[in-house]
């Protein structure tokens, strides 16, 4: 059986038997330089920065036109760089779940190594890497939640605020770990240095910048730092915030992947589960299409993106075709997908698809209720766009995306996914924000899902989310199967912009929301008969 280490690279022959690529360079030379002179970090080791962003740097090394790797630091789940990077040498094995049917294996060999930041060990190693002037950029797959410093009410996090108060010493918390990071930066020279968020969610550099200047800020006040490090971060030839907008889908590890792998003669490929319920494994498997769109503002110099296929143009461009994507034509699609899937006791992304209903649901918010406030960003075809996910991303059989998975955290992708169009209706002179009907019935579905009972009556499983406890809460009494229990108990919350991007009973919309509630909680089936009146028998023009 092959096993997945660097030693094993030396059998190319028995690797192309199993139909994997091997790559080319000399990986420990190149792991050995990215330790001396690195020049790319990125924080977030999970599977779309393997399957991805690792992937792009790959195609860089090949071609002759890099030849030093990543470092992946973790901040969320050190299990990842233990269990799976360190026994493999930190190699990954791509699959490519094509649309036809074929699974493309490559060996991923780029990322010189994985440190857990919040170890002391791996913070220490951070450190020396960010006081290399070499170092040209950090990016980040933290998932939106990772830049939060405070709760939905504005309180901050205890996380942070033990940061806040511990100093850059004691950095806990990731956007922490980073300040302090370009602190030992600032001590060393103040070398300059691009931070990109490659996360989806709106305005991401924004987010990041923000949040590292508070952390800073916090520290400033209470003497650790001196006005001279906050001066360097606000100074975008020394320290910028690009922009950028990231799009494949890397499900979790699938079963039928792992038994293809084994069969082909590759050992080793067993799913690991974390302590903190992560899904990894020594491969992953992905959807062959992806973008990724960045501005180009590096104080430091960069790895030549475009030659991988990136996209590397102005802000006014990455703002508008992420706004395309987080907020119309992809993420918004996914999570009404999510939402609904669970309740009907879907299983996969792609079965839901073959659902007359939910086809017409995905296809009603995107082309009808989203395309409206869509501004074209010019690289890439908003409608064309939309018809590849719906025809052959989301349908692809292979693809053993799960609603469970896409239903994680759903709280924080509810105010961009859905809220920024809504708010855009409502600033608009043209756009009735009431002529809304999907959208608002994809929020009325959160709201059930949080009741935890499926369509079918029987008990849910609801996803991780870091507001569920406070959400339930607010939903107290509500009985599925049940509308009289029903009591207002939705109502603060449709008043929160925190939660839905707007108060949605300002905007005019609580009411038709609160209305198709209490229609899913007729009984069994309510949330097909919902779905099906409102979404599915209305053709789409």
């Amino acid at each position: 059986m092959l096993t997945l280490n660097r030693d094993s690279l030396k059998n190319r022959e028995d690797w192309g038997a199993a139909g994997v690529a091997v790559p080319s360079f000399d990986v420990g030379r190149m792991a050995a330089e990215t330790r001396e002179s690195p020049v790319w970090i990125h924080f977030g080791a999970g599977n779309i920065f393997r399957g991805y962003i690792a992937a792009l740097q790959q195609r860089l090394i090949e071609s002759g036109s890099a030849s030093s790797g990543i470092v992946a630091a973790e901040t969320f789940d050190g299990e990842i760089i233990e269990k799976i990077y360190k026994p493999h040498d930190s190699l990954t094995l791509l699959v490519s779940l094509m649309p036809d049917g074929q699974m493309k294996k490559e060996i991923i060999a780029s990322i010189a190594y994985g440190v857990t930041a919040a170890s002391p060990d791996g913070l220490t190693e951070l450190k020396r890497l960010f006081a290399k002037p070499s170092l040209q950029m950090v990016s980040y797959t933290i998932t939106e939640k990772g830049y939060a410093l405070t709760d939905i009410n504005g309180k901050p996090l205890p996380i942070f605020a033990a940061d806040a108060k511990s100093g850059p010493s004691g950095a806990r918390h990731a956007m922490s770990i980073t300040a302090a990071l370009l602190l030992e930066r600032y001590n060393a020279g103040a070398f300059p240095i691009a931070l990109v968020s490659m996360d989806n969610c709106s305005h991401n550099g924004e987010k990041l910048q923000s949040a590292v200047w508070t952390v800073a800020d916090a520290w400033r006040e209470n003497g650790f730092v001196c006005d001279g490090f906050i001066q360097y971060l606000h100074d975008e030839s020394k320290v910028s915030f690009p922009w950028s907008m990231i799009d494949k889908i890397t499900p979790r590890p699938d079963a039928q992947v792992q038994a293809a792998l084994t069969e082909a003669g590759i050992g080793g490929m067993d799913v690991v589960v974390t302590g903190k319920s992560t899904y990894i494994a020594p491969f992953v498997n992905a959807e062959s299409p992806q973008y990724l769109v960045v501005e180009d503002r590096f104080p430091n110099g960069r790895p030549p993106l475009e030659n991988a296929g990136v996209y590397m143009t102005d802000r006014d461009t990455v703002n508008r075709t992420e706004t395309m994507k987080v907020t119309t034509c992809l993420n918004p699609l996914h999570t009404a997908l999510a939402v609904f899937g669970c309740l009907l006791g879907y299983e996969r992304i792609s079965a839901e698809m073959g659902d007359a209903d939910l086809k017409r649901l995905v296809e009603r918010i995107g082309y009808q209720e989203g395309m409206p406030v869509v501004v074209d960003p010019g690289i890439i075809s908003p409608r064309a766009f939309i018809k590849e996910v719906v025809e052959e991303r989301f349908p692809n059989p292979l693809m053993p995306d799960t609603p469970q998975r896409i239903a994680t955290d759903t709280s924080q992708k509810i105010p961009i996914r859905f809220g920024e169009t809504i708010k855009r209706y409502i600033a608009s002179d043209d756009l009735d924000v009431s002529s809304l009907e999907c959208i608002p019935l994809v929020l009325a579905a959160w709201a059930r899902y949080l009741l935890g009972v499926g369509d079918d009556g029987q008990p849910m499983s609801i996803s991780p989310d870091p507001m569920l406890d406070m959400l339930k809460s607010q939903l107290a009494g509500v009985e599925p199967g049940n509308p009289s229990s029903y009591s207002g108990q939705l109502r603060p919350m449709l008043a929160n912009a925190h939660i839905f991007g707007a108060d949605l009973v300002e905007a005019g919309l609580a009411d038709k929301v609160e209305g198709f509630f209490i229609e899913m909680l007729r009984g069994q089936g309510a949330v097909r008969a919902a779905l099906h009146r409102v979404a599915g028998e209305r053709a789409l023009d």
